[in-house]
């Protein structure tokens, strides 16, 4: 389905002049479903206005040459984040995979999917009852449902995301949740897709997360990390590492 309800969005991104503004907004025009585009060079900050995936948008400010950090979305307590790891004692680098969601109306939140290092084929990305993931997927509990769902279609169930055969998958989704519902629920991505009736194991191909609160667009006035006197993009470079996205 494609998504029509805009939103707004702020990345960190380095720029020295007004030539790299240019060169920042030019390419992310280029994206469709953008509407706006304000870049500002002293607080070096971009937000956007439109329907296009974060993903897509760092994708379009990184070809540039230029890195950027997605430092908010939508407006404040509308926005989560859940970053996805194996549980495989097989596997040194368990992050593979991160969830960004912002609601956008009353009633819908996109999701912004995107997974790397996994077997070729369909994942079916899905929110849990609980958020123990402490034991992978033994202890975060089954697909989250209300009473009201249809019985072959649970709330949880959020869709599927197809991964080629470099290892990578991304996938844009909106659903009928709102942002205080799933806060603090588990998260799971795993090869068992919707009508499987395949038993969920801690694999190299099923990652598990906690969905967490992030900030809204202007929230975020981070750039050094308290904890370890760490710059953002130092931040960054480290996460990058370990299979963050």
């Amino acid at each position: 389905m494609a998504i029509t309800t805009p939103f707004q969005t702020l990345f960190a991104v380095p720029m020295t002049c007004e030539s790299c503004v240019k060169d920042v907004s030019s390419s992310l025009y280029k994206l469709n479903g953008i509407q706006k585009v304000e870049a500002n060079l002293k607080d070096q900050l971009v937000s956007v206005e439109g329907t296009a995936a974060p993903s897509a948008i760092v994708a379009s400010i990184q070809a540039t040459g230029r890195d950027a950090i997605l430092r908010g979305s939508g407006g404040s307590n509308n926005a989560a984040v859940c970053i996805l790891e194996t549980h495989s004692e097989s596997v040194s680098e368990k992050v593979r995979g991160l969830a960004r969601m912002v609601q956008v109306a009353p009633n819908i939140t996109l999701i912004d999917l995107t997974i790397r290092g996994l077997a070729p084929g369909n994942y079916l990305a899905s929110v849990r009852q609980t958020g123990d993931i402490s034991r992978g997927v033994a202890s975060i509990g089954g697909i989250w449902s209300d009473p009201k769902d249809s019985p072959l279609k649970p709330k949880g169930v959020f869709g599927t995301v197809q991964v080629g055969n470099d290892g990578t998958g991304s996938v844009f989704l909106d659903k009928p949740v709102q942002i205080w519902e799933i806060i603090g629920r588990g998260m799971v991505v795993s090869k068992q897709i919707e009508g499987e009736a395949k038993p969920e194991q801690n694999d190299d191909n099923t990652l598990v997360g906690v969905i967490a609160r992030s900030a809204g667009v202007w929230d975020n006035d981070k750039t050094v990390c308290s904890c370890s006197g760490k710059t953002l993009w130092e931040e960054r470079k480290d996460e990058v590492k370990k299979g963050m996205l």
